[in-house]
């Protein structure tokens, strides 16, 4: 879903989040009261889940239906983030797969803190089968990390331990967008003005695959981050949904 040209989201009608990452309009009645329902009984769940693991746990309930301010219940601390928080960029793409998304078992990421991570994230559902949310367990597991490295070593069988990404947490989507702007731009090794046009296609396609342009004001926000006009940003994502080549004529001036 990208916006319109005052800034809001822009989808199709229906309720929850459809395929292709678009965040429809809540539609009026059972469905808004059904998914409501759900998140009130999981509340006092993740309390539950958060006393159970530990001081290193932390439980998460998000409400895709407000993507800006996804979290509307919380237990435990690992994250720093508070009720009213935003999403990570895990979270954003699973708004992109919208009624296709699947649960995340067990994934490592790590904070830009330091702290190493386990999650799992699964997605609430209604009962038409419509992803409109979910349940998310954070375990902060760097000091088994550690302890699991120094056994390793003095018993002569340490290894390299794999590349874990960084993950951007925050209250402020906004911090969060710009984050992933910036390591998609680093991925690429040159700035904005230096990449040919179907590398900057690319970094749209890229973008609007992870659920970015499914968040309130993201277009701005992006183009401001890059250096460009809004109209420009729009452009760009346009052409790059609109083709899966760099054979796109895009309007004169565009930079």
């Amino acid at each position: 879903m990208s916006e319109s040209e005052d800034g809001r989201p822009v989808g199709s009608g229906g309720s929850g989040v459809r395929a292709g990452g678009t965040s429809d309009p809540v539609r009026p009645g059972t469905t808004t009261d059904e998914q409501d329902a759900i998140i009130a009984a999981l509340i006092p769940v993740i309390d539950g889940i958060a006393a159970t693991l530990g001081a290193f746990c932390e439980v998460v309930i998000h409400d895709f239906r407000r993507p800006e301010h996804s979290i509307v219940a919380l237990a435990g601390s690992v994250t720093g983030r508070g009720t009213g928080g935003s999403m990570s960029e895990i979270g954003m793409q699973l708004l992109a797969r919208g009624d296709q998304a699947r649960d995340e078992l067990n994934y490592l990421t790590r904070t830009q803190d330091g702290k190493m991570v386990k999650s799992s994230t699964m997605v609430l559902r209604d009962s038409s089968g419509t992803v409109f949310g979910a349940l998310c367990v954070n375990l902060d597991i760097t000091a088994v990390t550690q302890a699991h490295a120094l056994i390793g070593e003095i018993a002569g069988v340490g290894t390299s331990p794999a590349a874990v990404p960084t993950t951007t947490f925050g209250d402020d989507i906004g911090a969060v967008l710009d984050a992933i702007v910036d390591e998609r731009q680093l991925r690429q090794n040159k700035p904005w003005a230096q990449l040919g046009r179907g590398e900057r296609l690319q970094l749209f396609r890229d973008l609007d695959r992870r659920g970015v342009f499914a968040v309130r004001g993201a277009v701005q926000q992006v183009a401001a981050r890059l250096g460009i006009s809004r109209a420009s940003a729009y452009n760009y994502l346009s052409a790059a949904r609109s083709t899966a080549d760099d054979d796109v004529e895009l309007p004169d001036g565009t930079p």
